[in-house]
């Protein structure tokens, strides 16, 4: 199972992450607890995958997060504990 990469991401894939970040109104609070799960270096499928946090949703196909939904929006593949 691959790990979350973390360095070296595409320029349009961060700045897509940014700009979910900043239009779902996530908070300082979820980003950290998001930051605080990639610290684990977890593993993740290699086929679609989600993450549920208080205020979020982390989205990711592989070892890239792909985008961010909020509670409420229906993620996609399996869910990663």
């Amino acid at each position: 199972m691959p790990k979350i990469r973390r360095a070296r991401l595409p320029d349009a894939l961060f700045q897509h992450l940014l700009t979910r970040a900043r239009e779902r109104q996530i908070s300082r609070n979820d980003i950290l607890a998001f930051a605080a799960w990639l610290d684990t270096n977890p593993e993740v499928p290699e086929s679609e995958w989600f993450k549920r946090f208080p205020g979020l949703i982390a989205c990711g196909e592989g070892e890239l997060v792909k985008t961010f939904l909020i509670p409420g929006q229906v993620p996609h593949g399996e869910e990663v504990i």
